[in-house]
């Protein structure tokens, strides 16, 4: 069973940055589709970033030109780094993948049915 471990949430004042890491119990995560989701208070699980096979990436428009999804492949991490964070970003932040199913991966109003494992979420509070 592969595992997905967020970390990197805490507090954070408007207009901040953070950086959310997520580590993947496997190697060679260049070769998985991955993506960020969030959870706002209230509300249901939104997709925020995607990161492609070798590369491509998508970001939802409410965090474009904010947050960038990255990969470390060498140390199977997934990042989300956050910048200009506005009180709205206050959510809990979930990595995914998707381990199994063909296709491409999706880069654009993803869902959670795109996915198929998931880690436990790191909550970013943005005060």
């Amino acid at each position: 069973q592969v595992q997905l471990v967020e970390s990197g949430g805490g507090l954070v004042q408007a207009g901040g940055s953070r950086r959310l890491s997520c580590k993947v119990s496997r190697d060679f995560i260049t070769n998985f589709c991955m993506g960020w989701f969030r959870q706002l208070p209230g509300r249901e699980r939104e997709w925020v970033a995607s990161s492609a096979n070798f590369g491509s990436t998508g970001h939802a428009d409410s965090v474009k030109g904010r947050f960038t999804i990255s990969k470390e492949n060498a140390e199977n991490l997934l990042y989300l780094s956050m910048n200009s964070l506005e009180p709205e970003d206050n959510a809990m932040y979930y990595c995914a993948a998707r381990l199994r199913g063909g296709g491409p991966c999706c880069l654009s109003l993803c869902t959670e049915s795109d996915f198929t494992n998931w880690g436990q979420g790191t909550q970013v509070t943005v005060s």
